[in-house]
């Protein structure tokens, strides 16, 4: 069960005899909410950000807080989809959400005496019963992400309250400071001051006014470019270069420039939006930035230009518009076939980490569906685009098959599983098609070498990419990271399009447990793909023992259906690859891209000699003490000197990642690694350490010696920072510092509802 308020803000006891204090206007109004803001941004909303938040209670936005509390779970196995309950956008204010099954968790207008409100008691319950070191974490609280979750109301918070008295806020966590406790009971009783955001400076507003008119240029050229810029940005936080702290949304709206947004609120970007005409415009984003779906992406002159070259030039016309049937609206094959593939294809890869990112992060706040798919970490290439590879795809291949490139999103929320079967066979077929067209290629001189990997220009350090997967979230950081990983991808356009509209565009959280399914067998056939373009750089006598080595322990049935998808031969590479195995294809990529790929992340490079031999050992973890590791630790070295932090990432080893249930009994816990990389990496830290410099060889020598909880415990003890330190708030704000300062732009909060309880 979890709490209605899981994040950390507590008070001191109301007075019940206390009247209301007035209601605050002017500049005290504004010190009160900058004050109350503060503390939900570094307190609040590292529990209750994303979309699995506890009871659905927001926290990164005033609007979060007056909408409240849901007990309906986002991510469920449901029968059948839900209505979505997405902030900002299906409702617009509170009256509006308590149709949807929202409750108040503060006083609203004409409710009574503010200190029967849901907050102030959950904030006067932790009070009454904080966390000490004796508490048992583990069995006092579920925190377990499947857990059922009880959402306390006015009329439900004192059984709730005698029931659970060790769950007030924060919920499993430590109290704050007085100051943070009478700033929030002062704010609430104050009337919740809220004032107006600040106007944007007139160079800013002039900014998005300028990509506004970009955006809704009204030619048939002009609409279609926007409609794929919005299908593939819709999730992005936009920037305009020079205001980097100001974020802005995308949406499609029912009003032009310069009148207020009347935003088309429809559950997938691409579905009809009932509108005569459509304007696309730019939002400002009044919430913390959160890790898990912070995604910038810069508008600048530079990038207007960009695009007018790539969709806007003479060559690019477009005479029909394609319309918003599902059966061409999900397809992007079909409803962009006017906008030149070639184009298409080289604006996913300017942003291929951006691109990749919205896979894993994106508006999918829990994404277990689509990440048990693939392996813990492995090396992301794609195909240059100038390639005999590409040149055939655009001519011929994607034009002549795009109604065997359907995806379940067609379908709707709720699909009919004879549509998977149709699925299955068209890509059957067109897997057919793209092996005879890469045979046809090598059979006239074209067979593949790593020439035909992108190089990044020579300039683009999206070249490389690393995917980390961490049970249901990931991350994709720049660069080859970690040593040779167990599978490749090499994505083509066809590839990472898909990803992009099964993954993100086409996906539903809200969707019913058919669309899941759908949307995971269709990613099944998408990693084999793109492991196959990997596997067609090699000779084919040695493709066969790495497929039997990624699908192990498959049943006979399975197993045959994977042989058949990979049995197909593209033809052999060119003849100067036929010495290469996979340790040198890999070599020979990195080799390819060395000029651009990113350092950010490579040991190699740290400069303190005593963190480089800490994330080095790390590195050669294996096998039982690697199981034990949680999945993302972060890790604050301190001495003389600066703090200086690295991340360790578990890398769970699986016989195969092509069934979707029972994980566990494909678990191969003597194969697992560690990857141990310079700064801060992901969103959910399972563990919080830190190791005094002198201490880092013992900090190592136990995590190299971990056989089981019992070590584990006493690694924790000794180095971790725990649910219950005293000092673990003031670890939180150096540890969100210290993110800041390593990344600036792409920084936003981390969310601690993975924390070990061990």
């Amino acid at each position: 069960m979890a709490l209605v308020l899981m994040a950390s803000c507590q008070t001191a006891p109301p007075d019940p005899a206390a009247p209301p204090e007035p209601t605050l206007q002017g500049a005290a109004a504004v010190r009160s909410w900058t004050r109350a803001q503060h503390v939900f941004d570094t307190r609040c909303v590292v529990c209750h950000g994303c979309f699995d938040a506890p009871c659905q209670l927001k926290l990164d936005s005033f609007e979060g807080m007056a909408r409240g509390a849901n007990p309906a779970p986002v991510y469920a196995a449901r029968p059948l989809a839900a209505e979505p309950t997405r902030l900002f956008v299906d409702a617009t204010d509170a009256a509006g959400w308590r149709t949807r099954g929202f409750h108040a968790v503060v006083p609203e207008v004409g409710s009574g005496d503010v200190n029967d409100s849901v907050l102030l008691r959950m904030l006067a319950l932790k009070r009454e019963h904080p966390l000490t070191p004796a508490t048992d974490i583990a069995s006092s609280f579920t925190l377990e992400l499947g857990r059922k979750q009880e959402c306390a109301t006015d009329k439900t918070i004192d059984r709730y309250a005698r029931e659970h008295p060790l769950w007030g806020m924060p919920y499993g966590l430590p109290g704050l400071s007085a100051d943070d406790d009478d700033t929030l009971v002062s704010w609430v009783k104050a009337g919740m001051p809220h004032p107006p955001a600040a106007p944007l400076p007139a160079s800013l507003t002039r900014s998005v006014e300028e990509w506004e008119a970009f955006l809704n240029d009204d030619s048939l050229r002009g609409r279609l470019v926007a409609r794929y810029l919005f299908e593939h940005l819709f999730f992005a936080s936009l920037y305009v270069e020079g205001h980097n702290d100001t974020f802005f949304q995308m949406v499609r709206s029912r009003t032009p420039s310069g009148i207020p947004v009347d935003e088309i609120a429809t559950r997938r970007p691409f579905d009809d939006p009932h509108s005569e005409h459509v304007f696309y415009r730019l939002v400002q984003r009044v919430r913390l930035p959160l890790d898990k779906t912070h995604m910038p992406w810069a508008l600048s002159p530079a990038r207007k230009a960009w695009l007018t070259k790539l969709f806007l030039g003479p060559d690019v016309v477009v005479t029909t518009w394609p319309g918003y049937d599902p059966l061409v609206a999900a397809n992007p094959f079909k409803a962009f076939a006017a906008l030149p593939v070639a184009s298409r294809y080289r604006f996913l890869l300017e942003d291929a980490a951006f691109t990749l990112m919205g896979f894993v992060k994106g508006p999918v706040c829990r994404g277990s569906v689509a990440l048990n798919v693939i392996n813990d970490r492995f090396w992301v290439a794609f195909v240059d685009p100038d390639a005999p590879w590409m040149a055939e795809q655009a001519h011929h291949l994607l034009e002549d098959n795009a109604p065997l490139l359907d995806m379940p999103a067609e379908g709707g929320s709720n699909p009919t599983w004879t549509q998977w079967i149709q699925y299955a066979g068209h890509h059957k077929q067109y897997l057919e098609r793209k092996n005879a067209a890469l045979k046809g290629l090598a059979d006239a001189g074209h067979g593949l070498t790593v020439d035909a990997i992108w190089d990044g220009d020579g300039e683009n350090d999206n070249a490389a990419l690393t995917v980390f997967r961490h049970d249901d979230h990931g991350s994709v950081v720049k660069g080859f990271v970690g040593a040779e990983p167990t599978t490749g991808f090499v994505l083509d356009y066809a590839v990472l399009e898909r990803i992009s509209y099964l993954l993100v565009s086409g996906f539903d959280v809200f969707g019913g447990i058919g669309h899941q399914l759908q949307t995971r067998l269709y990613m099944d056939f998408l990693r084999m793909e793109a492991e196959a373009n990997f596997l067609a750089f090699l000779p084919s006598s040695r493709r066969r023992p790495l497929v039997d080595r990624w699908y192990r322990d498959l049943s006979s049935s399975k197993k045959g259906d994977v042989v058949e998808f990979f049995a197909p031969s593209p033809g052999e590479p060119h003849p100067s690859a036929s010495a290469l195995t996979e340790a040198t294809l890999f070599a020979a990529i990195e080799q390819r891209v060395g000029a651009v790929a990113s350092k950010r992340f490579q040991t190699r490079l740290v400069k303190d000699d005593d963190v480089k031999s800490a994330l080095t050992k790390l590195g050669t973890v294996t096998g039982v003490p690697a199981s034990i590791m949680p999945e993302l630790s972060f890790v604050r070295v301190t001495g003389d000197g600066p703090d200086v932090w690295f991340t360790v990432a578990r890398d769970s080893a699986h016989s195969n990642v092509s069934l979707m249930f029972d994980e566990d009994a494909r678990r191969l816990t003597a194969e697992d690694t560690l990857t141990a990389l310079p700064g801060l990496m992901g969103a959910y830290p399972g563990a919080l350490f830190v190791v005094p410099r002198g201490e880092l060889g013992a900090f190592i020598a136990a995590v190299t010696t971990l056989d089981g909880a019992a070590g584990y415990g006493s690694l924790r003890g000794h180095f971790g920072v725990l649910r219950h330190s005293p000092d673990f708030w003031a670890h939180s704000d150096a540890l969100h510092s210290a993110a800041r300062a390593l990344d600036p732009l792409g920084a936003g909060a981390f969310d601690y509802g993975r924390l070990d309880a061990r």
